[in-house]
């Protein structure tokens, strides 16, 4: 038996049933269908992972969205993502922090954020973060 490949996020699933699920349902429906401030920012690294730059830009808030975003560095490598605290403020308001890890030209990094989300007609939205 063949197994499906595990998502990027790091959940213990495969992607088809985790981001790839998100991911797929807006390229077919233009519908943002994360249900949590975490789901949308796992799909949004799963994104990063997968160069899935529309997707990225869909799901920055309005506000905050740039016009485009640049292609990847070629030899930019994502190595995995730990999902340290998630927290609601109100019924469309919620906070992630996490630790992306990812490796250029031979040198490791690390992006530690809080991530802004915001919930709007239903669909959540990255606003923007602050770095630690």
């Amino acid at each position: 038996m063949t197994s499906l490949p595990p998502c990027p996020c790091g959940n213990a699933t495969d992607y088809g049933s985790c981001c790839g699920r998100l991911h797929t349902e807006y390229a077919t429906t233009g519908q943002l269908t994360a249900p949590t401030p975490e789901a949308l920012m796992r799909s949004r690294y799963a994104a990063f992972v997968l160069d899935l730059r529309p997707y990225l830009l869909a799901t920055w808030h309005a506000s905050t969205r740039p016009a485009s975003l640049d292609e990847p560095e070629p030899d930019l490598k994502w190595l995995g993502l730990a999902v340290k605290h998630t927290a609601l403020q109100d019924a469309d308001h919620g906070t992630v922090e996490f630790v992306a890890r990812s490796k250029l030209g031979g040198r490791a990094h690390r992006l530690h954020e809080v991530s802004r989300f915001v919930r709007e007609s239903g669909e959540w939205f990255y606003v923007d973060g602050d770095l630690s």
